[in-house]
């Protein structure tokens, strides 16, 4: 194949300055000989909620995927690290084939443009059943076959970083309200548990973000995406990601369904091994609900991160299925419902200011 020289076809490509652009040609120019890479088709692919970008281009052995992660925003050596591990494990994930960690650019394998999100959301009830359980079948393989060791770990700290987003940045930023001393007791108390609960469990490789929009349908299925912030820490986290999405909502009879499909596989992890879940799927339910609220609330942060820091403000549409996930299981457990009177007036108000669910 013929090729034209990276600086005439990555032009296509908008890049924030000229020196991004030209040490990405400069690490692509010797990869698109060996390759047989069309520079012609280099166009972007997907985008996400961090600094990361994808681009798609062609080759004579099929497509590929660029990863653009600039730096010091970004660091693909987890990326790269926790690849190997997923490799390792028997999973499907996508190849590094090249890398220039200091630049932040990889190369990798591609599978393909067709998000689980956006099957399931097309599926038939028997469908969306067959990839829900391809996907909890891959996850409990994650869990026992990931090695965890090294990662960081999923500690008190880290929990309690990401639930003070919910006040920082949706009570404070997005609404505009102030809790009282009181109500800030409040809030402390139900972080200690819900904190205490996810320290309590056994511990795994997480993902962080086991949910649909970052599974593949692929061959084998799924295809896994977005890894590189993986921990160690609680079992119940990726199950509860799954279950309780930022984009899908399912009825909850079919949460447990697929949380006791869970749950029997997952039993057999080394982790497990003498904890109170491997025998007792309602404490089992219970903590995998806990799990999912610190999500919730962090998510509920996130989100309005997303849209008053990054100029992101899409997301911010979905902040009322995170209520409603929250609300639900503070509405459930006695310990958590003194949270009820934090979440309300907030709900109430994204719901009147035209957010849809």
């Amino acid at each position: 194949m013929s090729l034209s020289s990276p600086s005439a076809d990555a032009a296509a490509v908008e890049w924030p300055d000229a020196g991004r652009r030209a040490a990405f040609e400069a690490w692509l120019a010797p990869l698109a000989g060996e390759l047989g890479l069309d520079l012609r088709s280099l166009a972007a692919a997907s985008a996400d909620a961090s600094f990361r970008r994808y681009l798609r281009v062609r080759g004579t052995r099929g497509s590929f995927i660029v990863m653009d992660a600039p730096p010091p925003q970004e660091d693909v050596r987890p990326f790269v690290n926790i690849a190997r591990r997923i490799a390792a494990a028997g999973l499907h994930a996508p190849e590094v084939l090249a890398a220039d960690e200091a630049h932040g650019f990889l190369l990798l394998s591609d599978l393909g443009n067709r998000l689980y999100l956006d099957a399931l959301r097309e599926a038939t009830p028997v469908e969306a059943d067959h990839l829900m359980r391809e996907a909890i079948a891959a996850l409990v393989k994650w869990q026992s076959q990931v090695d965890a060791g090294g990662l960081p770990d999923y500690d008190d700290a880290l929990l309690r970083r990401e639930l003070a987003l919910f006040p920082q940045w949706c009570v404070q930023t997005e609404f505009g309200q102030s809790w009282s001393d009181s109500q800030q007791a409040v809030w402390q108390r139900v972080c200690d548990l819900l904190v205490g609960s996810a320290l309590a469990q056994p511990l795994v490789a997480v993902h962080r973000d086991w949910m649909p929009r970052n599974l593949m349908i692929a061959n084998p299925n799924p295809g896994i995406l977005d890894f590189q912030d993986a921990v160690r820490g609680p079992v119940t986290y990726d199950i509860a990601c799954m279950l309780r999405d930022a984009f899908i909502s399912w009825d909850e009879e079919r949460e447990l369904d697929w949380a006791v499909r869970w749950w029997q596989g997952a039993r057999g992890i080394d982790a497990m091994a003498g904890h109170a879940f491997a025998d007792d799927f309602g404490e089992c339910w219970r903590a995998i609900e806990w799990m999912g609220l610190q999500r919730h609330l962090k998510v509920l942060g996130i989100f309005c991160r997303l849209k008053h820091r990054d100029g992101k403000p899409k997301y911010s549409a979905d902040l009322p299925r995170f209520f409603d996930y929250a609300t639900r299981v503070a509405t459930r457990y006695a310990p958590l419902k003194p949270l009820l009177p934090l979440l309300e007036p907030l709900s109430g108000q994204a719901v009147r200011a035209g957010y849809t669910f």
